[in-house]
């Protein structure tokens, strides 16, 4: 089930999104986050009246979520928007990530927004491939703009206009 984000869901996301911080090159984040840190950025967005939803597994867990956060903050930017969807890493695969993200573009486009930006931590072909379902197209590829574990990472832009 695909819902809208509240403000109880702040301790699941953190799960979530701790995974990608600790265990991956996904974010490049790397300190740990609370679900304080996550309900301010919930409320952020919320109040930017930007769209954040989740998507609850049969019991009512959150196992993925997905938002749109302003591109940039001058005021012309405001019809362009960054994307981002996290799944918890056992259910990837399902296509939840497609769901999130089709609850995520029908809201955007609702809200008259004119262009989805996503960035990509590279390689992430699972994330390409999601992006790509959406018609979104690699705009920009940055090189070795990360430091994670010790490696150099890479940074893709995909892009679609709605």
């Amino acid at each position: 089930m695909i819902r809208a984000v509240q403000a109880n869901d702040a301790k699941a996301i953190c799960d979530i999104y701790n995974y990608y911080i600790s265990d991956t090159i996904i974010t490049f984040e790397e300190e740990s986050v609370s679900p304080a840190d996550i309900l301010t950025r919930i409320n952020s967005l919320l109040s930017a009246d930007l769209p954040w939803f989740v998507v609850e597994d049969k019991t009512g867990q959150v196992i993925g979520y997905a938002y749109a956060a302003k591109w940039r903050e001058r005021f012309s930017y405001r019809f362009s928007v960054e994307v981002t969807a996290y799944l918890s890493p056992d259910h990837g695969g399902q296509g939840l990530g497609t769901q999130l993200y089709q609850a995520l573009f029908t809201a955007l486009k609702d809200k008259g927004i004119h262009s989805v930006i996503g960035g990509i931590t590279l390689p992430n072909s699972a994330s390409i491939a999601l992006h790509e379902k959406f018609d979104m197209v690699k705009v920009a590829h940055f090189k070795e703009v990360g430091l994670k574990f010790d490696r150099w990472l890479d940074v893709g832009y995909w892009q679609a206009t709605l």
